[in-house]
C-alpha cells in the first residue's frame, strides 16, 4: 500500500511539473516540433516516467531535472528569436527539393531522402504525377510542402483556357529588421536596392519591420511589427 501511494504521489508531482514547464515552453503540435524540441521532449518525458516509478530518485532531484531541461528549451527559444544564426543552428533551415519542376538531387541527399521517399511524400500530398509540381520544400520540422504549377491549382485559369505566367518561390529579404544578404544576392539585388524600395514605400526604419518578402515579379509584401500585414504592389 505504501508503494502504491508513493507511485501516486510521484506521478502527481511529475504531472504538475510537466504542466508548468509546458506552459513556459509554449504549445506546439507534434508536426511543428524541430529536432531540438523533439529531443528535449523525449528527455523530459523519460525523466518524468522514471520519477513516477523509480523510488531511488528523490522527488526534488527529479523535478529539478525536468525544470533544467525545460528551462534550457525556453532559453534556446529566446536566443533563436533574437539570432538568425542560432535559429538556423538549432532548428535548421528549409531545403528546396524541387524547383521549377526540377528535382534537386543534392538537397535530397542532404535531407536523407531518396527518390522513392520523395515520390511517396508527393503521393501522400495528392500528387501522383510529379510533373504537376513546380516547387517542393523540406521544412525544418521534417514536413514537405508542395507548390503545384499554376495550371494544376484548384479552380485554375487553365479551366477557362487562359494563359498564365508561372509562379515561383518568394524570397525573405528582411527578417526581424535584419537584411538577408544571401537571399538578395540570389535574386540579383543588394541591400541598397531593398532600402531604396522600402524608403519609396514609406518605410524608413528597418527595425520597425518584421518581415519583407519578394515574389518572382518583384512585388514586395511588408509585415510590420504589431501591425496588420498589407500587400505592397510594385511601384510603376
Amino acid at each position: 500500500m505504501q508503494n502504491i501511494l508513493d507511485v501516486v504521489i510521484r506521478s502527481v508531482i511529475s504531472l504538475v511539473v510537466l504542466f508548468i514547464i509546458t506552459e513556459f515552453m509554449g504549445k506546439k503540435q507534434l508536426a511543428q516540433l524541430n529536432l531540438f524540441d523533439y529531443i528535449i521532449g523525449i528527455s523530459i518525458g523519460s525523466i518524468a516516467a522514471s520519477l513516477s516509478v523509480d523510488d531511488s530518485i528523490n522527488y526534488v532531484d527529479g523535478a529539478l531535472a525536468i525544470v533544467v531541461y525545460g528551462g534550457f528549451s525556453v532559453l534556446i527559444s529566446f536566443l533563436t528569436n533574437k539570432s538568425i544564426v542560432l535559429r538556423r543552428f538549432f532548428t535548421g533551415k528549409p531545403l528546396i527539393l524541387m524547383n521549377k519542376g526540377k528535382i534537386m538531387y543534392d538537397n535530397l541527399k542532404k535531407g536523407k531522402l531518396d527518390v522513392n521517399d520523395f515520390l511517396q511524400l508527393a503521393r501522400e500530398n495528392g500528387y501522383y504525377d510529379i510533373s504537376e509540381i513546380n516547387c517542393s520544400i523540406l521544412e525544418p520540422s521534417g514536413k514537405v510542402s508542395f507548390l503545384p504549377k499554376s495550371k494544376y491549382m484548384p479552380m485554375t485559369p487553365n479551366d477557362n483556357n487562359l494563359k498564365v505566367s508561372e509562379n515561383g518561390l518568394v524570397s525573405n529579404l528582411l527578417i526581424d529588421g535584419k537584411v538577408m544578404h544571401m537571399n538578395l544576392k540570389h535574386i540579383g539585388k543588394d541591400e541598397k536596392w531593398l532600402v531604396t524600395r522600402l524608403n519609396n514605400m514609406g518605410y524608413k526604419i528597418l527595425g520597425d519591420i518584421l518581415l519583407v518578402v519578394c515574389d518572382n515579379k518583384e512585388k514586395l509584401t511588408v509585415f510590420l511589427k504589431e501591425n496588420e500585414p498589407r500587400r505592397i504592389e510594385v511601384l510603376e
